[in-house]
């Protein structure tokens, strides 16, 4: 079976995360992605150190989120990233952030990113092994909603 990189990572709710009725803001569920989302990068290749030393960074172009049950203050939640698609320039990445106790679905998340070399700020190819690896995900439509 082909390779698709995944990753799931658990937090829990903490005050920050939350409003003045302990609901969790819709921009802590974007932390709770990012975070999944900076490992998942890290096992496709493209490691904080790495990023910082190559100057090559992946660069969220678009983000599509569906809030669907709200968490609370003290919920403990998994968040659960994977390589969707690719082509030449660009890939995305789905997201779903589930309450452990009951797997209770509360946000499915999809992000597109482009890599980008920095300096001087110009969209790049994808890493040439990633055609090879992930094949199985190539699409010559990545923007196209696959939902």
């Amino acid at each position: 079976m082909p390779e698709t990189p995944r990753i799931r990572i658990e937090v829990q709710v903490m005050f920050f995360d939350t409003d003045c009725a302990a609901v969790v803001h819709n921009i802590a569920y974007l932390r709770f992605i990012e975070t999944a989302r900076t490992l998942l990068a890290e096992q496709m290749g493209m490691g904080l150190t790495d990023m910082a030393c190559s100057g090559l960074y992946p660069v969220v172009t678009r983000t599509e989120i569906d809030y669907k049950k709200p968490a609370v203050l003290g919920d403990k939640l998994s968040v659960d990233g994977w390589l969707e698609s690719l082509d030449r320039t660009r890939f995305w990445c789905g997201f779903e952030v589930r309450r452990i106790k009951d797997g209770q679905l509360m946000v499915a998340s999809r992000q597109m990113l482009a890599t980008v070399q920095m300096p001087p700020g110009r969209p790049v190819r994808l890493p040439a092994d990633w055609q090879d690896k992930y094949a199985h995900l190539l699409t010559r439509n990545v923007g196209a909603s696959s939902q």
